[in-house]
């Protein structure tokens, strides 16, 4: 397997430099020339420049990059491994990195763990036979990370997105989820609820959990006050039907007033339920939920969310990632953190009377 593999990249290093021959041949220049014009253009005069461009056009050459890679030892690659790539949520974070690094010549590549541990390892595997320049990660998993421990020790450069880093040895960029579950349950009480449900899930999932704490946090200092928590197995609008459900069937005397969503996904399945059971949002029930993505402004009752600035997340992680993987060693790791805001909509902006119980 090993020979194979040897004389693959022999061959294909073997017909790269057979086709820079070629073109140095036609445009009249060396070698080396050539390669400036590919990777440093800015050392050749601009009229040889473009008589060697002009001839790899006419060739039609391509570079062989992968050759180029092999010899460099990493790739221009750079991942990004969500938890959820059909959540809009992180398909804006995926753009905030791609516009960070536009421009740079790195190539992103996206990849989805599913909230499933053993598939990000695997994903981290196989990344790591890539030889990818770089890592932007949101863990499965909040707790220390083996795999990615032994990335950073064999020099994989890697931030944490949409976590904190809980160590100094490594960047994170993430938003104060406590405050956002405070600002979300303050609302709802300013607004004359008295009984809350909390709807989000799994609790092992750090944002999530700190989200019910905020929300925890504001009703322990509020007398008179009640969360009642629905854990879901996962964060899509399929548990928030689900959740909805549950809470739309309990008698009315029992039934709380509003629901915070861990998510907007979970919301707009919440919103759903609502009003397939005949329930006025929000007369009879207040909603809010989390992430602030484009569905909740134009959901049929506009969504009140947290909002988080997910571009900027993606673009500050990825801008820490450059700036690790350019001064290397002497890099200063930094733990960034983003307050989130609250977004009010027609979802929760009706105030109730307190209903005796």
């Amino acid at each position: 397997m090993a020979g194979t593999a040897t004389h693959r990249r022999t061959t294909e290093e073997r017909t790269t430099a057979s086709n820079i021959k070629e073109v140095a041949r036609q445009a009249g220049v060396s070698i080396g020339t050539v390669s400036n014009v590919l990777n440093r253009p800015n050392l050749v005069a601009p009229a040889t420049r473009q008589r060697v461009l002009d001839v790899i056009s006419a060739l039609g050459y391509v570079r062989n990059d992968s050759a180029r890679q092999l010899r460099a030892g990493h790739s221009r690659t750079v991942a990004v491994v969500v938890l959820d790539v059909a959540n809009p949520f992180f398909t804006d974070v995926v753009r905030g990195v791609e516009a960070a690094l536009d421009g740079s010549g790195s190539m992103v590549i996206v990849c989805n763990s599913g909230e499933d541990s053993a598939r990000e390892r695997r994903h981290l595997d196989q990344l790591e036979e890539q030889r990818v320049r770089g890592l932007l990660i949101t863990p499965v998993n909040s707790g220390s990370n083996a795999r990615l421990e032994q990335l950073i020790d064999r020099g994989i450069p890697v931030v944490l997105v949409d976590r904190g880093a809980g160590t100094r040895n490594r960047c994170s960029v993430a938003v104060d989820d406590i405050l956002g579950g405070r600002l979300a349950a303050a609302h709802l009480i300013e607004r004359g609820h008295r009984v809350i449900a909390f709807v989000g899930g799994p609790l092992a999932i750090p944002q999530v959990a700190e989200r019910l704490a905020g929300a925890r946090a504001v009703v322990a200092e509020t007398p008179g006050t009640a969360l009642e928590v629905l854990e879901m197995p996962a964060l899509t609008t399929v548990y928030g039907r689900r959740a909805g459900d549950q809470i739309a069937t309990m008698p009315a005397s029992r039934r709380p007033t509003a629901v915070f969503c861990a998510n907007d996904l979970l919301a707009l399945g919440v919103l759903q339920e609502m009003t397939r059971h005949g329930l006025r949002v929000p007369g009879q029930v207040a909603i809010v939920g989390y992430d602030d993505i484009e569905y909740a402004a134009a959901s049929a009752v506009p969504l009140s969310s947290v909002a988080q600035p997910r571009e900027q997340l993606g673009r500050t992680a990825a801008e820490l990632l450059v700036e690790e993987i350019s001064t290397g060693a002497s890099h200063r790791h930094r733990q960034v953190v983003f307050e989130p805001e609250l977004v009010v909509r027609e979802s929760s902006a009706a105030a109730v009377r307190h209903r005796r119980r």
